[in-house]
């Protein structure tokens, strides 16, 4: 037998976390260039029709990425809800994906009948320009730390305005209920968004008082206190695994009583 002939090379097949990374990966590149379809690209399913039409969920893709934030609830539930989040989306603008506002808007025009909406918004106004070289001056490293930025400041007070009046169109359109979703510390990974803090703090009280104020019965859902760095994926932004389902538990005790 000739020992130098040469085995086949063992082919490796990729893990669902290598496929997850490849997608972060085209995600940043597509940022940069503004592809407006790519937010669908990285986004569960939409589903337009449900066991309970009358549930909605709209968002960015702390929910649209993996989808299992909805997927815990529905199981609890023991019903499917509608879903119209899309990675990407920003409450005022359409760099990447439809407004948080538009999916609402879509969601009404597929069926008008709507009693709660569960969602998100406002993370991606400010990720993404932290994210193309700190644009707005909302990262505060350790010698800047206390101090966030006017500019930062002005950003977030303007979600503001967007949120009340998103929510505000929400209760017109017949809305009983929203389930306001806040959002939790970010970490350094594919991006460096650890000195994001001051600006998620500043931008979470931002959005309660958005929703404490709208005419919308609206409840806030803080995140930061349950998700650690370990619940946070490589890429320093969307929930692992264990922070979809302890976002999930946060969610579930407002939900239920509504069904």
């Amino acid at each position: 037998m000739d020992n130098n002939i040469k085995k086949p090379a063992a082919v490796s097949v990729p893990s669902r976390a290598a496929h997850l990374r490849a997608a972060v990966v085209v995600f940043a590149a597509f940022l940069f260039t503004g592809c407006s379809e790519l937010g669908y690209l990285l986004s569960n399913d939409k589903v337009t029709d449900a066991d309970n039409n009358q549930v909605v969920f709209v968002g960015d893709s702390i929910f649209a990425l993996s989808g299992e934030i909805q997927n815990q609830l529905e199981s609890k539930a023991g019903e499917t809800f509608r879903r119209y989040t899309v990675s990407g989306a920003e409450l005022s603008g359409e760099l990447i994906a439809p407004s948080i506002p538009n999916q609402f808007r879509e969601a009404v025009s597929d069926d008008p009948n709507i009693d709660i909406v569960v969602g998100d918004g406002g993370g991606n106004d400010l990720l993404i320009p932290a994210i193309m070289f700190n644009s707005n001056s909302c990262k505060t490293p350790w010698y800047r730390f206390g101090r966030l930025s006017q500019k930062c400041i002005d950003i977030i007070d303007n979600t503001y305005v967007e949120g009340v009046d998103f929510l505000n169109e929400m209760a017109a359109a017949g809305v009983r209920k929203g389930i306001f979703v806040g959002y939790y510390y970010t970490k350094n990974g594919l991006f460096r968004l650890k000195d994001m803090k001051e600006a998620i703090d500043y931008g979470n009280a931002t959005l309660a008082r958005a929703c404490k104020n709208s005419v919308l019965d609206c409840t806030f859902v803080d995140t930061r206190p349950v998700i650690s760095d370990k619940d946070i994926i490589f890429d320093g932004i969307h929930p692992a695994d264990s922070g979809s389902t302890k976002i999930a538990d946060l969610i579930w005790p407002k939900l239920q009583p509504l069904l």
